[in-house]
């Protein structure tokens, strides 16, 4: 078995996955969370939590796929030895492991309660509240996310 290309490889799905949670972490941090500080807070409860609805439906196959890419390259590459792209990929994949931490503490948790208002319709009184709180790790997440596909990166030319 050539371990080079198949280290490459998990690499390359892995970048290629994790750059589409990167790119829509990057979007919501630097357009949508100044855009929807100039709207109502009724328009932003019903806005995020369609934008949830969706993503929270969605997003889960590349960003699953960018984790276990990934240990599929640290794996292949701590079994051939080859200890640069190991490391880079390790590293890569505990960035992602600290997102989805914090996906699923934060993030998450917010999203259910917008998506539900939403489709009910209800008003909810702290939705911007609950968005205060959803952006302030929006920047982090995608620090997280950007600092994991230059690993990942590293892994491909080493």
């Amino acid at each position: 078995m050539d371990w080079e290309i198949t280290i490459r490889a998990a690499a390359l799905i892995a970048v290629l996955a994790t750059a589409v949670v990167y790119g829509t972490d990057v979007f919501c941090a630097i357009v949508l969370r100044p855009a929807l500080a100039a709207v109502d807070d009724r328009a932003l409860v019903a806005v995020m939590g369609r934008v949830h609805r969706y993503g929270d439906r969605r997003m889960p196959a590349p960003g699953a796929l960018g984790i276990l890419a990934t240990a599929a390259a640290v794996g292949a590459a701590v079994v051939s030895a080859h200890w640069a792209q190991a490391i880079a990929a390790a590293t890569a994949l505990v960035l992602l492991l600290v997102w989805i931490a914090l996906y699923a503490t934060v993030s998450a948790p917010i999203n259910r309660r917008l998506t539900a208002a939403a489709e009910t319709g209800d008003a909810l009184p702290n939705g911007r509240a609950l968005q205060h709180d959803w952006d302030r790790i929006i920047g982090l997440r995608a620090a997280l996310q950007g600092l994991a596909v230059a690993a990942l990166c590293a892994a491909l030319i080493v």
